[in-house]
């Protein structure tokens, strides 16, 4: 199995309703697929960069990409996954390798 990877969601509400039909059962299916939130955000405010703010943010630590493929794929879920899109837009869907540090990314900038 491959190494732990994070998922960066970034999105706004566009319907209340179809998110919370999607995170009262999502938080156990993560779990249950081997993933766990890491953090919770409310946007504040840019401090640097020119991407369009999203309202929300939600840090998911996968214990692989397998795991994380297995979440986004499991037929069992197909009756769920509708609600998140339903229930966001500007969906931001990011996946980043777990480092323990910087050295790999800055041994590839030379």
């Amino acid at each position: 199995m491959s190494a732990p990877v994070y998922a960066l969601n970034l999105f706004d509400i566009a319907n209340r309703e179809e998110y919370m039909a999607y995170s009262r059962r999502s938080h156990r299916e993560v779990q249950a697929h081997g993933g766990r939130v890491v953090a919770l955000g409310k946007f504040r405010e840019v401090a640097v960069g020119d991407i369009e703010p999203r309202k929300v943010l939600i840090l998911v630590e996968w214990a692989s990409r397998e795991a994380f493929e297995s979440y986004r794929t499991d037929p069992a879920l197909a009756d769920l996954h509708p609600h998140r899109v339903n229930g966001t837009r500007n969906y931001i869907w990011h996946l980043f390798d777990r480092l323990d540090d910087l050295r790999p990314l800055l041994k590839d900038a030379q």
